[in-house]
């Protein structure tokens, strides 16, 4: 029988520590969320590996360095509120509710949102609010948001994205005209006035919606 702990353990150590990931709590989660639960019965022994997989529609799990890199790269702390626009499998859902966050995640896909839904019940990520919507336009009644990290690339940042983040708040998007290649770009929101910062280049799946592709 495969020791999923120890693949996690491993995955942890050689792929996210390895490239310079430090945040404790990001560790702490990455080494908790059962990352195999999250892709389908028959990858699940792929999916500690170094790469995305596939979660059907077109959509993927990212790797896991990208998923830590990202949750780093947003700063956040303990009771902070964040958006993510397209939860996907949830995977990055529950490693951000594991690091104590209030999480709002919007996906506009309908079987994969109730799919997921369900996986993350099962889970017990309770502090998890699902939302099946165009995630360009964000989740507006619920906000303003300490934090918002998009897991899809679009070729511009969505405004109603930018409206809803609080002050002091920080943006995490993919953007580029290039489907096939993003920059990770860090929007900052500071005492009203707003900056951004380019932190190499990723590459996502589709941002679709009013504000997207």
């Amino acid at each position: 029988m495969v020791d999923m702990r120890r693949n996690r353990e491993r995955m942890v150590r050689e792929q996210i520590e390895a490239r310079g990931v430090t945040d404790p709590r990001v560790l702490a989660a990455m080494r908790k969320v059962p990352r195999h639960r999250f892709v389908q019965e028959a990858l699940r022994l792929q999916s500690y590996e170094d790469h995305p997989l596939p979660i059907g529609y077109g959509q993927t799990i990212s790797q896991p360095y990208i998923v830590a890199h990202m949750s780093e790269k947003l700063e956040a702390a303990p009771g902070m509120s964040v958006l993510e626009i397209g939860t996907g499998s949830g995977f990055q859902a529950a490693v951000l509710s594991e690091m104590g966050l209030d999480v709002y995640s919007v996906e506009r896909i309908r079987e994969l949102h109730f799919a997921t839904q369900s996986l993350l019940r099962e889970l017990r990520y309770y502090r998890i609010r699902l939302k099946l919507d165009d995630g360009t336009m964000g989740w507006p009644e619920m906000g303003p948001f300490d934090r918002i990290i998009v897991t899809a690339g679009g070729p511009t940042i969505p405004e109603p994205l930018v409206h809803q983040l609080a002050d002091p708040g920080v943006l995490l998007i993919p953007v580029g005209k290039n489907k096939r290649m993003q920059q990770l770009v860090r929007i900052r929101k500071q005492d009203g006035d707003v900056t951004l910062e380019k932190l190499g280049g990723v590459a996502f799946v589709d941002l679709v919606g009013t504000h997207g592709w």
